[in-house]
């Protein structure tokens, strides 16, 4: 793929410098790239490395409008797993909460893509844009904020590159150096629990079901591909997660049989399996002057539902149409009252998510009969009661608060 012109001059001026060209990033540099204003984007990895991963997520409703409103979805649809149907189910209980498409009357309930077809889309969408320039492979060593603009220093190549922005964003993840280097603090906890995420492929007749079965040891959740496969994401304590991830093939597949229950048929691993711990975690600020945090610099969530990278693309979907409206109406994109529209409207919608997903880890994965019982009258509810099925369908697929102008339906 060609980029845009190799940056040669010592200072480069802009309007947004994005920090992290993953999905979230690169996003957001997609939804601002007929705003008019210059964007330069600071990847650490080259941008094929960045795009490798074969990790699928799990996109929701609202999250393949956004990227309709943005003019790449048709681009990522043909390469994705599609859902008609969710199941949630507590281990062996025979009362299973069943959605269906039909209950929101749209085509999908959901969409299955992985890292390295979402990612190539986005770079593919912006990578001749006049107003966008990369610096890839670069590495922020410092940010100095000012009151009229930003200067981040970038190592590229093994020289120094300065960049003057009127605003710095941080889409660099968990461990976010933007955040760490402007020192805003966070909030929250790692668990007690891993996750082993893998590929595999299946002989279900059917592959439009995704399922998240509960266990006390943590959930599962068993999404869609194309071409028959699954990507599962098991969550277990600590060292019951390393046990996964290290057992035999052969013997890993049969344990993974006793807990889908046999719903895919035979079973076949077709990736390695990955293992990684999960927290989580909300900074205390999403910004402060010249300052915005994105996606998992700014808050993360326990992967039950899926919701993390939706969260995230939320974000950029929202700072997008903030800044565009404030540009429009000659404002210092890069100000406070500006930034703060931002983080009211966002903040507490992802905490309400992050309450959410921790509540479910917690009331599921655990033997006490009291809440064994509890739960079990709630998934009952949750399965008779239209009102309280719709709220949890609509929550799960994005469509419980509000809503950017993006991802409008035409």
């Amino acid at each position: 793929m060609t980029l845009n012109r190799q940056i040669e001059t010592p200072t480069l001026e802009c309007d947004v410098a994005i920090v992290g060209g993953g999905i979230v990033g690169t996003t957001l540099a997609s939804a601002l790239k007929d705003s008019g204003l210059k964007i330069t984007i600071i990847e650490a990895q080259p941008l094929e490395v960045a795009a490798a991963r074969k990790q699928a997520y799990a996109f929701s409703i609202l999250s393949s409008r956004i990227y309709q409103g943005i003019g790449v979805w048709d681009k990522i649809f043909p390469h994705v797993g599609k859902f008609n149907k969710i199941r949630l189910s507590d281990a062996d209980f025979s009362e299973i909460v069943k959605f269906e498409k039909e209950d929101l009357e749209t085509d999908y309930l959901g969409y299955v893509a992985q890292h390295n077809i979402v990612l190539t889309a986005l770079q593919e969408h912006i990578a001749h844009c006049s107003n966008i320039n990369w610096l890839c492979p670069g590495k922020v060593s410092s940010v100095i904020y000012e009151d009229n603009l930003a200067t981040v220093t970038v190592e590229v190549a093994g020289q120094q590159q300065q960049i003057k922005a009127k605003l710095v964003i941080g889409a660099d993840g968990a461990k976010s150096r933007i955040r760490s280097l402007a020192n805003i603090t966070t909030r929250g906890w790692k668990y007690w629990q891993s996750c082993v995420a893998f590929t595999i492929k299946h002989t279900a007749p059917q592959n439009d079901i995704a399922f998240e079965r509960f266990w006390s040891t943590g959930p599962m959740g068993v999404l869609p591909l194309p071409g028959n496969r699954c990507q599962i994401v098991w969550t277990n304590p600590h060292p019951r997660a390393k046990t996964l991830k290290e057992l035999d093939k052969a013997v890993f597949l049969q344990e993974l049989q006793q807990y889908t229950g046999g719903l895919l048929g035979d079973l076949e691993l077709v990736s390695d399996r990955v293992i990684f711990p999960v927290q989580l975690m909300q900074c205390d600020r999403y910004v402060k002057s010249r300052l915005a945090l994105v996606g998992d610099a700014a808050h993360c969530c326990h992967p039950v539902g899926g919701q993390g990278l939706n969260l995230g693309i939320r974000d950029a979907a929202t700072l997008a149409q903030l800044l565009i409206e404030a540009h429009n109406k000659g404002e210092d994109i890069g100000a406070l009252p500006v930034l703060n529209r931002y983080e009211s409207w966002r903040k507490q919608e992802n905490l309400a998510i992050l309450g959410f997903t921790d509540f479910l880890d917690r009331f599921f994965s655990n033997n006490w009969l009291p809440v064994v019982i509890v739960r079990r009258l709630g998934l009952w509810l949750m399965a008779n009661v239209k009102p309280m099925k719709m709220f949890a369908l609509k929550l799960m697929t994005g469509l419980k608060g509000k809503t950017p102008k993006i991802a409008a339906i035409r």
